[in-house]
């Protein structure tokens, strides 16, 4: 039986930013190049999520999930990830625990995030957990493809 574990590090973990680039390749290509979100990329540097939460099945690198400060009540949760062949094992649900505990914990009243209408999968898990559609926050507020959900903690 394959041995899944989490552990915390930040923005930096070379297993993080190999995510990040393989993140950026994916939502480069699910909207048609990466020139059409380019206004999306300086919010979503990778150094600068403070809190990141990766999954390892035997020890190898298998997603990722970052919490990033938004403002003194809300926390940005950011890159939710599982690699294609580890999916279907309920690692993001897990993580997802695990982030928004940890956001508790450090006192936030609400999660928010934002996706895409297309990645049906990630908007499935939001929903099932009970986030729901916001008002596009700032960035996202003048980003044309962008969707925000929140959750009250």
């Amino acid at each position: 039986m394959d041995r899944i574990e989490f552990k915390w590090t930040d923005g930096n973990n070379e297993a993080f930013q190999q995510f990040y680039i393989e993140t950026e390749k994916y939502y480069s290509q699910i909207v048609g190049g990466v020139e059409k979100r380019a206004g999306f990329v300086p919010y979503n540097l990778s150094d600068t999520i403070s809190d990141v939460l990766i999954a390892y099945i035997n020890g190898k690198p298998v997603g990722c999930a970052g919490l990033k400060k938004y403002s003194d009540s809300d926390v940005e949760i950011k890159r939710v990830w599982v690699e294609a062949e580890s999916r279907g094992q309920k690692i993001a649900s897990r993580m997802m625990d695990f982030i928004e505990e940890k956001a508790r914990q450090m006192n936030y009243k609400r999660a928010i995030l934002q996706t895409r209408p297309i990645m049906l999968d990630a908007v499935g898990l939001y929903e099932r957990r009970g986030y729901s559609l916001i008002d596009n926050y700032p960035p996202y507020d003048c980003l044309e493809g962008a969707i925000c959900m929140a959750l009250v903690l």
